[in-house]
C-alpha cells in the first residue's frame, strides 16, 4: 500500500522493462506511483504510461534546467497536458544551481511562471531544488502557496527547514537520501516532522536507497525509504505506508 510519489520510470534506463518494474514494485508492497515528465519526451513518455497502467499517475512541468526554452509554445502544451485525466499534479519545477543551465533570474520567472499555472488549473505542485533552498523559500513565501499545496520533492534540508516550509503549507517527500548513513540532519526532520504532511518516493533511476545505494534505483525501492521512516518514528513499516499513501491521496485528489 505504498505511493511512490516522484518516479521517472520514463527515463531512458526503464526502456522495455517498464512492466517487469511496475510489477516488482508491486511485489515490494508499491502499489502507486506518479511519473514526472519535465520536457516534451518525458512528458510524452508519462502520458503513455499513466494510459497503460491503472496505478500510475503523471506530473507533468517543466524543469529548472530547461527553464531557457520555456515559451508560450511551451506553455500552451503544458495547460493542455495539465487538463488531462491522471495527472494530480504540476512539477517538476523549481531551482537548479548545481547545474545553472540558465542564469537565476530566468529559473526564477519560469518557477514563479509555473506555480501561477498551478493555481489557475487548481492543482498542486512539486518543487525541485538543488543547492537553492533560500531562494525556493523565498519565492514559495512570495507567492502564498498555502491555498494550493505543493510538494519538496526529495527534502534533505534539516528541521529548522523543514518547519519553515511546513508553515508555508508544503509537504515533504522524502527519497532515499533519509536512508543514508551521514544524512542524520535529514533523519531528524523526518523523526519530528508531522505525520499527516508526509510523503514518500525514489525518484528512480537516480538516488537508491540503502541497501541498493550507488545502484540503479526503481519504484519499488520505496519500500526501504518506508522502513527508514518506520524505524525513525517508532512505528510499523504498514502504518508508515497506509499514512503516507493517504496524504498522497488526499494532495492529489485521488479518490479510492
Amino acid at each position: 500500500m505504498i505511493f511512490d510519489t516522484h518516479t521517472h520510470l520514463n527515463a531512458e534506463q526503464f526502456e522495455g522493462i517498464e512492466k517487469e518494474t511496475v510489477e516488482h514494485a508491486k511485489e515490494l508492497g508499491v502499489n502507486e506511483m506518479a511519473v514526472v515528465g519535465f520536457d516534451y519526451p518525458t512528458i510524452e513518455k508519462t502520458k503513455k504510461l499513466s494510459q497503460e497502467y491503472d496505478n500510475i499517475y503523471s506530473i507533468v512541468g517543466w524543469h529548472p534546467t530547461e527553464a531557457g526554452s520555456y515559451n508560450k509554445e511551451v506553455e500552451s502544451y503544458l495547460q493542455k497536458e495539465l487538463d488531462k485525466a491522471k495527472v494530480v499534479a504540476l512539477g517538476e519545477i523549481g531551482l537548479d544551481y548545481h547545474w545553472m543551465e540558465d542564469p537565476k533570474d530566468v529559473q526564477e520567472k519560469i518557477f514563479r511562471r509555473q506555480i501561477a499555472i498551478a493555481r489557475e488549473m487548481g492543482l498542486p505542485f512539486s518543487v525541485h531544488n538543488r543547492e537553492a533552498m533560500e531562494d525556493t523559500y523565498r519565492i514559495l513565501k512570495d507567492e502564498k502557496i498555502k491555498d494550493i499545496g505543493g510538494i519538496m520533492h526529495s527534502f534533505n534540508g534539516d528541521y529548522e527547514w523543514a518547519q519553515r516550509f511546513l508553515d508555508l503549507g508544503m509537504h515533504l517527500s522524502y527519497s532515499g537520501v533519509v536512508t543514508f548513513k551521514k544524512t542524520l540532519d535529514v533523519q531528524e526532520a523526518a523523526q519530528k516532522m508531522p505525520f499527516d504532511r508526509m510523503l514518500v518516493e525514489t525518484d528512480a533511476p537516480y538516488l537508491a536507497p540503502v541497501p541498493y545505494r550507488g545502484k540503479q534505483n526503481e519504484p519499488g525501492y520505496t519500500r526501504y525509504v518506508v522502513e527508514k521512516i518506520a524505524e525513525l518514528k517508532e512505528l510499523s513499516v504498514e502504518d508508515v505506508a497506509i499514512q503516507t499513501t493517504k496524504n498522497a491521496h488526499k494532495l492529489f485528489g485521488i479518490k479510492q
